[in-house]
């Protein structure tokens, strides 16, 4: 039987570990029940609680493997990670204005867990560029902070870049410092929900790209984005419940935690 799976394209940094990048977000794709299509923005040298080196791989190699397979394959959406430089963001963003129908979500990752910094002030202003192609964009409140740096609290960062042009930007709360962790869901200059977890005990690698991913997954199948967000917060959490520590820095998520409620 032809089973159809939505198709998701990943434009991610590579991360030996497996907890982020695109390990993570094909887990997270998989257990969506998604096919995960994967170009690689980037080489890292990093392990389960920081980044020491990274390796941006050429912005040209990047476009080319993206379009050959928008070109072969019907692209349901489009999540992007790590870019590493500007470079990149440049390249990317030419191909999301080639295909503006299909839904975007992006993760401006801007630094590790450890606090390696992962993008200097070009690639910042790049990623800027990026916010009005996008449908959904899901900074932590620290990098939501660095995007909107004029900003006075959080709840006007959340306006100021969901004026940029994307439907939705939604800030988590997992940095600040409070009993749970609020996720605040912004939309044209107002925050229009927010979502409150249980704070777990741990500290865990790979949280964001988990969420991301989730989100396009959800998207590839139709859902509308308000949706899409709250369940894919819902696995997000789950799986960081359900995390596991195979080093010896951070716990990293359990993407596949419902294979062993199965067994």
């Amino acid at each position: 039987m032809n089973r159809k799976r939505p198709v998701v394209l990943c434009l991610s940094g590579h991360d030996p570990s497996g907890g982020a990048g695109i390990q993570a977000d094909i887990e997270a794709l998989l257990s969506h029940r998604c096919h995960p299509c994967c170009v690689i923005t980037a080489l890292t040298e990093q392990d389960t609680g920081n980044v020491y080196r990274l390796n941006p791989q050429r912005p040209e190699d990047v476009l080319a493997q993206a379009q050959r397979i928008l070109n072969d394959m019907p692209v349901d959406s489009i999540k992007i990670g790590l870019l590493g430089h500007a470079e990149t963001a440049q390249a990317i963003a030419e191909i999301l204005h080639r295909h503006p129908a299909i839904p975007v979500v992006l993760d401006p990752v801007l630094a590790a867990g450890g606090g390696a910094s992962l993008a200097n002030g070009d690639l910042l202003q790049a990623i800027l560029q990026l916010l009005p192609l996008c449908t959904i964009v899901t900074p932590n409140s620290e990098e939501a902070r660095k995007l909107a740096p004029d900003a006075d609290s959080l709840e006007q960062c959340g306006a100021e870049l969901s004026t940029t042009g994307c439907d939705y930007v939604l800030i988590t709360g997992t940095h600040e410092n409070t009993a749970s962790v609020s996720n605040r869901l912004f939309q044209q200059g107002r925050c229009i929900e927010t979502f409150t977890w249980n704070r777990l005990p741990e500290s865990y690698h790979g949280s964001g790209c988990t969420l991301a991913a989730a989100i396009a997954a959800l998207l590839a199948q139709r859902l509308d984005p308000v949706h899409a967000i709250q369940e894919a917060q819902e696995y997000t959490w789950n799986s960081l419940a359900a995390g596991y520590r195979p080093g010896q820095r951070q716990h990293l998520p359990n993407r596949l935690y419902w294979m062993d409620e199965e067994l």
